[in-house]
């Protein structure tokens, strides 16, 4: 099930990256960019580990949902201030990264 929400994620980075790089101007085109490529990258590596990690995966593709969603608002006109959650989709992906080393580790 956590690789269909990362196909989805992947084509919402697609989407909204074509629309940073051809309707946006600004900051509003470098938030749509950088939120598409934090998705795009954790999505598929979600894919990719889905079956064999779910847990960190799950906590990959929910810290990548939560960096890219709130810069995405932002780029549509949500307040600045929701740029202060951004850094919690960060601290999840960071988290997900030593939790699937951590259990590789011990594998």
């Amino acid at each position: 099930m956590i690789q269909i929400f990362a196909a989805l994620a992947a084509a919402i980075a697609i989407a909204a990256g074509a629309f940073g790089a051809h309707a946006a101007q600004g900051a509003a085109a470098d938030w749509l960019k950088t939120g598409s490529f934090y998705l795009l990258v954790h999505a598929v590596a979600v894919i990719a580990l889905g079956k064999d990690q779910p847990n960190p995966a799950s906590v990959l593709l929910g810290g990548a949902v939560i960096f890219a969603a709130t810069l995405y608002a932002m780029a549509l006109g949500a307040p600045r201030w929701l740029g202060a959650v951004t850094p919690i989709g960060g601290l999840a992906m960071i988290f997900g990264w030593l939790w699937l080393a951590w259990r590789l580790w011990r594998s």
